[in-house]
């Protein structure tokens, strides 16, 4: 009797045996900006400062997103300032790259049961300031933009669905500050313009 016990729980396990317990590694596409012209400024160089560290503490989650905002901004930077020779120098300072997720209520007793709410939202937060600074460090000119977005999701949402809304929140998030960066360099840092 025991043989045939052990038998059906080996039998039972079988089907286990073949299951992958990680998720499979997601891919998803780097957030350039280098298919958009670059923004030619009359400076010697274009420093890029990460004042904004990721919080890897709860109730921040930025550290799990795909592709962070913080380094998204940054990369902005890279790729749409450039620097074309002078003795000035830009400096452009990551300020804020904050996610915070928010535990929203839920329904409860039997009609929770039947019912799928929306189990978290997501708070962002992305800012980015550019500076001209003269040699001695004097700032002559500076501009700042800050973008937010929330977004909330099912509780039945997968990780994989999840992955995929936070790029597209960062993805949101960039394109409103890649908007509002570009019309404040163009307007207030006109005299460094290369055109």
């Amino acid at each position: 009797m025991r043989h045939i016990v052990l038998l059906f729980l080996a039998i039972g396990f079988l089907p286990l045996a073949g299951c992958e317990t990680t998720p499979a590694s997601r891919q998803f596409a780097e957030l350039r900006f280098s298919h958009l012209p670059h923004i030619r400024l009359n400076v010697g160089n274009v420093e890029v400062v990460e004042q904004y560290q990721t919080n890897p503490a709860s109730p921040h989650v930025e550290a799990e997103f795909p592709v962070p905002p913080a380094s998204v901004a940054a990369q902005w930077a890279r790729d749409r300032l450039k620097a074309t020779g002078g003795t000035n120098i830009v400096r452009a300072t990551v300020v804020n790259g904050a996610v915070i997720e928010v535990p929203l209520k839920r329904t409860t007793g039997v009609k929770g049961v039947f019912t799928t709410d929306q189990s978290e939202r997501y708070d962002t937060n992305l800012e980015l300031r550019i500076q001209i600074l003269a040699p001695g460090g004097r700032e002559l000119a500076a501009v700042s933009s800050r973008a937010t977005r929330s977004r909330t999701v099912p509780e039945n949402v997968t990780l994989a669905e999840r992955e995929k809304i936070w790029f597209a929140i960062t993805e949101a998030l960039m394109n409103d500050l890649n908007g509002s960066l570009e019309q404040q360099v163009r307007q207030h840092f006109s005299r460094w313009i290369v055109r």
